[in-house]
C-alpha cells in the first residue's frame, strides 16, 4: 500500500478529523448566515408593505434572484443546467414556492416578524402529517407527539377567540400548507434532478409569472429609497439561498437542520430593532414549543431521509 501523497491526510487520522470538523463548523456558520439573510428579507418585506404593492415586491424579489443565480450557475454548469426529466413538476414546484412567497408577503403586512417566522417553521411538522395521511407512511408515536406539540405552540401564538385573533393569522397557515407540498415535491424531484437545476427553474417560474402580473400592480414609488429596499430584498433572498447551498455542501442535513430555528431569534431581533415589537410571554412560550418540536421533528426527518427541510421561504 502506498503512503498518502504529500499534503493529503490519511483516512481516520487526527488531521482528517480536524478537516471534517472544520467543514462542519463552516457549514453551520453558513447556515446561520442564510437564516440571518432570510430574516433580513422578511424584515425588509414587512417594511416595504407600507408603500410598495405586494406584486412589485414579489417581482423584484424573484427577478433579482433569477438573473443573479443564472449568471452564476450558467457560468458553472453551461447547458447542463437546463436538463430536466420533469419540466411539468419543475413548473409546479415553482408555482408552489410563488404561492408560499405571496402568502408570506401578505402575512408580513399584518403580523409581527417573530410570530410569523415561528408559525412558518412548523412546515416540517406539516410534512409529517402529509406523509401519514396522503403518502400513507408509517409515523411513530414520538413523531406524532412532536407534531401535536408544534401545533399546540401555534395555537398559543394565534390564540383563537382572543382579541388579537383575526382572519390575517390564517395566511401563514396557508403558507405552511403550500410549503409542505413544496417540500414533498422537492423530495420526489431530488431523486432524479440536480438541486441547482431545481433552484434555477424555481426562480425563473416566479420571475416570469410576476413579470406578467406586475404591470397591473405597478405604482410610482415616493423616493429612490424604496427601490433600494427592493434591491435589498432581492439581494438577501439570493444570498440566503446561495449560503444555504454552500452550507449543505459542507455538512450533513442531520447536523444542520436544528440550526434552522435560529431564524426565530433573528426575526425577533429584526422586529425589535425596526418595529419596536417584543413578543409577549405567551407568544414566547409558543415559539419555544415550535422551535423544540420542529427542530427535533426535522432532525428525525432528515435522519430517516424522508424529505429535505428548507428554511422559511418568502
Amino acid at each position: 500500500m502506498s503512503a498518502p501523497a504529500s499534503g493529503d491526510a490519511a483516512p481516520g487520522t487526527k488531521e482528517t478529523r480536524d478537516l471534517a470538523s472544520e467543514r462542519i463548523l463552516a457549514g453551520i456558520g453558513l447556515l446561520l448566515l442564510a437564516t440571518a439573510c432570510f430574516s433580513t428579507l422578511d424584515t425588509a418585506t414587512k417594511f416595504s408593505t407600507a408603500a410598495v404593492p405586494i406584486v412589485m415586491g414579489l417581482w423584484a424579489r424573484y427577478a433579482f434572484q433569477a438573473v443573479a443565480m443564472s449568471v452564476v450557475l450558467i457560468r458553472q454548469r453551461g447547458t447542463a443546467l437546463f436538463r430536466t426529466e420533469h419540466p411539468k413538476f419543475q413548473l409546479l414546484r415553482g408555482l408552489l414556492l410563488l404561492t408560499s412567497s405571496s402568502l408570506a408577503f401578505m402575512s408580513l403586512r399584518y403580523m409581527p416578524l417573530a410570530e410569523f417566522t415561528s408559525i412558518v417553521l412548523i412546515a416540517p411538522l406539516a410534512v409529517t402529517l402529509l406523509a401519514a395521511t396522503v403518502l400513507k407512511e408509517r409515523v411513530s408515536v414520538l413523531r406524532w407527539t412532536l407534531v401535536a406539540g408544534g401545533f399546540v405552540g401555534t395555537l398559543v401564538i394565534l390564540r383563537p377567540g382572543g382579541n388579537a385573533f383575526s382572519w390575517a393569522v390564517l395566511l401563514p397557515l396557508g403558507l405552511v400548507v403550500s410549503n409542505a407540498w413544496f417540500q414533498v415535491l422537492t423530495s420526489k424531484l431530488a431523486q432524479t434532478e440536480d438541486p441547482l437545476t431545481m433552484h434555477f427553474y424555481t426562480g425563473w417560474v416566479g420571475a416570469i409569472c410576476m413579470s406578467v402580473l406586475v404591470p397591473f400592480g405597478w405604482t410610482s414609488l415616493p423616493s429612490w429609497h424604496w427601490w433600494a429596499l427592493l434591491g435589498l430584498m432581492g439581494f438577501m433572498g439570493t444570498l440566503g439561498h446561495f449560503m444555504l447551498i454552500l452550507a449543505y455542501q459542507r455538512a450533513p442535513a442531520s447536523t444542520l437542520t436544528p440550526y434552522l430555528y435560529a431564524q426565530i431569534a433573528f426575526s425577533m431581533l429584526g422586529g425589535w430593532l425596526i418595529f419596536s415589537h417584543v413578543p409577549d410571554a405567551l407568544s414566547l412560550v409558543g415559539m419555544g414549543m415550535i422551535a423544540v418540536c420542529g427542530a427535533a421533528g426535522a432532525w428525525l426527518t432528515v435522519r430517516e431521509r424522508r424529505v429535505p427541510i428548507a428554511p422559511a421561504e418568502s
